[in-house]
């Protein structure tokens, strides 16, 4: 008895942009300091005519929850990426890594030329980018089906 597995074709144009964008914000968050909020001391001179919203709110209890909650959020989703770039075959998580979380200004170009050894195609390094993509949304969820309109634009796997 046979035992087969159906994976899921998904639209490649947009899933490369998900994974993409998943990267980038990756990249953003490991290169940009995370700025604290403060509290703003200085009352205001405004007048401000509104009615009563039956709401309190207590600015410096909201800052200090945000000043603690989105550091380890994004902590947290850097170690979910590391997690599932790690989960992939060497070559493509050479990839992965040299082109998308590094350095922003790394074309491909560079990474097929100077970063495999030997140094691989254009073809070959498009092949290997859509698997690592593949598996990426996948294990990141980030993944869109293709519908049944839509034409095969190749294997998906």
């Amino acid at each position: 008895m046979k035992t087969s597995i159906e994976m899921p074709e998904l639209d490649r144009k947009k899933t490369k942009t998900a994974v993409e964008g998943a990267l980038l914000k990756y990249r953003m968050y490991k290169t940009i300091t995370f700025e604290e909020r403060t509290a703003t001391i200085t009352s205001s001179y405004t007048e401000k005519f509104h009615g009563p919203t039956n709401v309190t709110s207590d600015q410096t209890a909201s800052i200090a929850i945000y000043n603690v909650e989105e550091p380890e959020r994004r902590r947290r989703y850097c170690e979910r990426i590391e997690m599932a770039v790690s989960r992939l075959h060497p070559k493509e998580r050479l990839l992965i890594e040299e082109r998308y979380m590094k350095d922003d200004y790394v074309k491909d170009y560079a990474v097929y030329n100077h970063s495999f050894d030997p140094p691989i195609s254009a073809v070959t390094y498009s092949s290997i980018r859509w698997k690592a993509f593949y598996k990426l949304a996948l294990i990141l969820s980030l993944g869109v089906p293709r519908t049944a309109g839509q034409q095969r634009e190749g294997a998906t796997g």
